[in-house]
């Protein structure tokens, strides 16, 4: 084949005999496999194809064996994983879209345009799929805000967040943000995107029909980008910092135009397949759709879009440029496509076709300048069995018994210094910034257990959450795995909705490390295992590993994202008291159950020992009961318990409305470990005086645990244990130390 390189790009035999190849991220054993698959040495331009589509970011190669493990169907889903998002049925020939994707790496390098065009290529997953994006959520982790680096990334990270949502107008409803020294100098930034669509006008990316034109349609092609995937998918270093030409540059209002012109677009029933061109651009777009069809492609680079003068093959196919679709549709529809586009104003190229050879051929400027097999870039990636080996820190806490502390007498000054972590304060700070209620179907806001936003023309709504506790699934990845999907049913659950299905992003350090791998795998199976009880499928998601910085490895954090059906709008519940004289239950028992706390961190700054228990069986009986009281009517608040325990989810409640409680908990615990324990499977309802007795009788009948705790009203909390106030604060001092906790750090007076 006649091979067209530019003057800086080495030769097929250069990159071979000094192994140029391994600064794309490919071993010697890949180089060889590469070489077998093409009967020859591969060019620069077909090696970096190759080498990002052989990236973990793009094929998963080390943790293929564990996805296989979740469970991916069920009655509702229509579509898994395999495409840019998972579809659910939620009735009346609707359904709900969702995908969760990182871009941590990018937002380490450069924070605002990192996150920026996180959310920019999780919202092209889902209206790629025909589907309308409603909703955007976020799970966020960053490092001591003590650190100015890490106030740095925290504020920028934000600003790239609500500067694409908020132009777009894609209302950024929920999320989560938590700190902890483990992610500094690499911080987790997970965006998920919720979108609605019919059932007759779901997509998929794939290239049908021999002969049939490919189309481009965005902006031109820079050099941006360029090894985004590959750059995903390494460990952080030093040298990271000088790779800001691998961080994309966004433009929110180009991809307002797109969408809304590929949404028409699809409407008009020409579409035969589209993908939107995210990690590895053109090259992971054209071979994922050949691939699904069986077929080859031909691309003709000179017709691609170009803003920069000079690109080569190897640039152009590797810019991970961003707001760029790939579509296919019949010739006699070209007009009529192209016409659509214009009428938004972009561009829209032939830039190649659908071929039969089941190859991905490239040709610039006259001449073939790539050749090589569809399967063996999509589909013949070496899959790796990583060694796993338990760390030593995991026995070493089997020895700790964290409730042999030194009891914690000041309850009043616990209380204050829980609620003025970061990681519990409120996020104000954060969603003030994102336009949460643009298209003005937002019903339940940033700030309760979980977002709701309603659907027009029907009495349905969905509920949406992002939930991990990196710390819980750091002594116990099993346990803690498990808990992510439970406690985010449990937020689904107490916001009146049924749990459909999650998303998930696993974010983990380097599977090289066999102490990681058993990380993943250990979570993987206690995620696994929790979707199964609670019969939610997992129906697509991200893998981001070498998550590491200079002291080692982040917590692992297997985020869930998460998705329910509120089946009348009636049902929706928040977690605020709502009146003076309201009766308070606790649902669920009680455990001294401290390990991986907010109790432990900042009273003995130390996560050690073991996360509390999960039993999942105990689990789904209880979400089942409360949404089933929620759905009766006798519900009038409900407030799921998580970090910080009975007391931070007694303060939480009280500071809607700035009510307060008086509460009386009967129970044989010490008292710092009973209001403070993270005892899992809990729940806070509130009962109007009149359904008190109902709603007793309903918990109980189902076989739950329930305790009748005591009333709303005053404005102070007091919490009795064993027959001794333990609590008796003023609601607007503990409102003020959670109210202000973040912005004061922010202003270094943290």
């Amino acid at each position: 084949m006649a091979q067209l390189v530019s003057a800086k790009e080495p030769t097929a035999e250069q990159i071979a005999e000094q192994k140029i190849y391994k600064q794309f991220g490919v071993s010697d054993k890949e180089y060889e496999l590469i070489c077998g698959f093409m009967g020859r040495l591969p060019n620069y331009t077909e090696i970096g194809v190759f080498s990002v589509m052989w990236s973990e970011h793009c094929a998963y190669k080390n943790s293929k064996p564990l996805l296989r493990r979740f469970p991916v169907t069920g009655p509702r889903v229509l579509m898994g994983p395999g495409e840019g998002a998972g579809i659910v049925d939620i009735g009346d020939n609707q359904a709900v879209v969702f995908k969760i994707e990182s871009h941590n790496h990018p937002s380490a390098v450069e924070p605002y345009q990192g996150a920026a065009t996180g959310v920019g290529g999780i919202i092209r997953d889902i209206f790629s799929m025909g589907a309308r994006p409603v909703a955007l959520l976020n799970s966020l982790r960053f490092g001591r805000l003590e650190n100015e680096r890490v106030r740095y990334l925290f504020e920028h990270v934000v600003s790239g967040i609500a500067g694409y949502g908020n132009c777009i107008g894609i209302p950024t409803v929920a999320g989560e943000v938590m700190f902890d020294e483990a992610y500094e100098g690499n911080p987790l930034v997970n965006a998920m995107c919720v979108g609605l669509i019919d059932h007759d006008k779901i997509q998929r990316g794939v290239a049908k029909g021999i002969g049939n034109p490919v189309f481009y349609v965005g902006p031109a092609t820079g050099r941006d980008g360029i090894h985004g995937a590959t750059f995903a998918s390494e460990d952080l270093t030093a040298e990271s910092e000088a790779r800001r030409s691998a961080v994309q540059v966004g433009d929110a209002f180009m991809e307002k135009l797109v969408m809304e012109a590929t949404l028409e677009l699809i409407d008009s029933g020409i579409v035969l397949g589209i993908q939107d061109m995210g990690a590895a651009g053109l090259t992971c777009s054209s071979a994922e759709m050949a691939s699904k069809a069986g077929n080859g492609m031909e691309l003709y680079l000179d017709e691609v879009p170009q803003r920069e003068e000079g690109m080569t093959a190897y640039e152009m196919m590797l810019s991970e440029s961003q707001e760029r679709m790939l579509f296919v549709c019949e010739p006699q529809h070209e007009a009529q496509a192209k016409a659509i586009f214009e009428r938004w104003g972009l561009h829209c190229a032939k830039v190649g076709k659908v071929s039969d050879d089941g190859r991905l051929k490239l040709f610039h400027k006259g001449e073939m300048v790539g050749d090589m097999p569809v399967h063996a870039l999509v589909d013949d990636c070496p899959v790796y069995h990583k060694p796993s080996q338990v760390p030593e820190y995991y026995l070493k806490n089997r020895s700790i018994d964290t409730n042999s502390y030194e009891q914690v007498l000041d309850l009043n000054d616990a209380l204050k210094k829980v609620l003025g972590s970061p990681s519990l304060a409120s996020k104000e700070w954060v969603y003030n910034q994102y336009d949460y209620m643009v298209r003005t179907s937002t019903a339940v806001r940033p700030g309760s257990d979980a977002a709701v936003v309603t659907i027009r023309g029907t009495r349905k709504a969905l509920a949406m959450t992002t939930d991990c506790n990196g710390r819980y699934v750091y002594l116990d990845p099993e346990v803690g795995g498990r808990i992510a999907v439970a406690e985010a049913g449990r937020n689904i659950v107490c916001s009146g909705g049924e749990p459909l299905a999650i998303t998930d992003n696993l974010n983990f350090g380097s599977p090289e490390k066999p102490e990681v791998f058993w990380q993943m795998e250990k979570a993987v199976d206690g995620m696994a295992e929790a979707c199964r009880v609670m019969e939610t499928p997992v129906i697509g998601g991200n893998v981001s590993l070498y998550n590491e910085n200079a002291k080692g490895a982040i917590y692992p954090t297997p985020v869930v994202g998460m998705v329910g059906l509120v089946h009348d709008i009636d049902h929706i519940t928040t977690q605020e008291f709502k009146a003076e004289g309201d009766v308070i239950f606790l649902l669920g028992e009680t455990k001294a159950e401290i390990g991986g706390s907010e109790l432990q961190h900042v009273m003995f700054h130390v996560a050690e020992g073991r996360p509390p228990e999960l039993d999942l069986e105990t689990e789904l009986q209880l979400q089942k009961t409360v949404l089933n009281v929620i759905q009766q009517g006798l519900a009038a608040s409900a407030h799921d318990l998580s970090e910080g325990g009975l007391a931070a989810a007694l303060a939480e409640s009280c500071f809607g409305r700035g009510l307060g409680a008086d509460v009386n908990f009967t129970t044989n615990l010490r008292a710092d470990l009973a209001l403070f324990s993270e005892s899992q499977s809990r729940i806070l309802l509130t009962a109007k005086p009149d359904q008190a007795d109902a709603l007793f009788s309903a918990v109980s009948a189902a076989g739950v645990p329930v305790q009748r705790m005591g009333t709303v009203g005053g404005d102070r909390l007091n919490i009795t244990v064993g027959g001794h106030t333990e609590i008796d604060a003023s609601v607007a001092e503990l409102r003020h130390e959670w109210k202000n906790a973040i912005a004061s750090r922010m202003n270094g007076n943290g």
